[in-house]
């Protein structure tokens, strides 16, 4: 295909970018070009998405198969690009999110579960949750029936940014007795981030269009799981502590969080991880095992170092307070 990306640098857009050019696509990026050099084979269009005028020089007088779009700030911007490029593209993939569903999530939910509302001429950000059905709206509204909706659970794997796997790695990395949010049991659901690249493009090229829940089978895999097949593959000399929410609450350590297993106020939520998925898997949707993703995502942090903390998010090295965690450590020991 003739593919635009529209950013392409960092976790989705940099996995797309990678799949589509092992496909042999013929790739082209939107961006401002700032936080990396585009990759061997790339056609690098420079442009600041929230300048529409600079978009519309950068993409006048070209013609794409397929677009994906990434955005997850304000909806106009989303709006902007698709509809320069209505008449120019012939598909328009866009990376939502389970989080357009109306919170509480029904435990089970599938694409039919109700939606937040959204605004896709608003400039506001602040509610992640509006401003990513309000980019869906947008893309609809000059797209609609050529236009794929990928509501992505939690995403895993190599570039990501958000500081989950990275955090976790790095805290397993220091070795000794490390905490960990029980129980161990605890269901996960995620997709590798070249899982869900590859399932865009595939259904880029088959012009396959709608809303889908693209994450991993439910029950596949557990926090213990994840955690102790980290330890496997990487071979940290470390001793995983396992301390019961309602613990961590009273001492001030929000582990647990950083997957969504529970709120701020210690609660825990339902519907997170058993998202009903059958719709992607029957058009085909594939995961990788678990260890793969894990050791190429330490292979990533060896090779090119943490990824710089989300400006639209505190840094994950404000996220535990070690001594208070060493104190409960210390509790946990006697």
């Amino acid at each position: 295909m003739k593919l635009l990306v529209l950013g392409g640098t960092h976790h989705v857009g940099r996995a797309i970018v990678e799949a589509a050019l092992e496909r042999g696509d013929e790739v082209s990026t939107l961006n401002r070009g700032l936080s990396r050099a585009p990759a061997p084979g790339v056609r690098a269009l420079i442009a600041d998405r929230t300048d529409p005028e600079a978009v519309r020089r950068a993409l006048v007088g070209r013609e794409w198969d397929a677009v994906v779009d990434t955005w997850a700030w304000a909806p106009r911007v989303v709006r902007e690009a698709a509809r320069l490029l209505s008449d120019r593209v012939g598909h328009y993939g866009y990376v939502s999110s389970r989080g357009v569903h109306r919170w509480p999530w029904p435990a089970g939910a599938d694409e039919q579960a109700p939606l937040v509302d959204g605004d896709p001429g608003s400039t506001d950000d602040a509610d992640y949750a509006a401003a990513k059905r309000g980019g869906e709206l947008a893309v609809l509204e000059s797209f609609g029936e050529r236009a794929l909706l990928a509501r992505a659970g939690m995403i895993l794997g190599p570039y990501e940014d958000v500081g989950r796997i990275p955090w976790w790695l790095r805290r397993l990395e220091k070795g000794g007795r490390v905490l960990a949010p029980a129980p161990a049991q605890t269901p996960l659901q995620y997709l590798d981030v070249r899982d869900l690249a590859t399932w865009m493009l595939q259904s880029a090229e088959r012009g396959l269009s709608g809303a889908f829940t693209v994450t991993g089978p439910p029950g596949a895999i557990t926090l213990g799981d994840l955690l102790t097949t980290a330890l496997e593959v990487t071979g940290f000399d470390t001793e995983l502590v396992w301390a019961p929410p309602e613990l961590l609450l009273r001492h001030g350590l929000p582990l647990g969080m950083e997957f969504g297993l529970r709120l701020p106020d210690g609660s825990a939520p339902s519907g997170m991880h058993d998202a009903d998925v059958r719709a992607a898997l029957a058009e085909g949707l594939t995961t990788r095992p678990l260890r793969e993703t894990l050791a190429d995502t330490w292979s990533w942090l060896q090779a090119e170092g943490d990824p710089a903390p989300r400006a639209d998010a505190p840094s994950p090295d404000t996220w535990l307070d070690a001594a208070a965690e060493q104190r409960l450590l210390d509790q946990l020991s006697h």
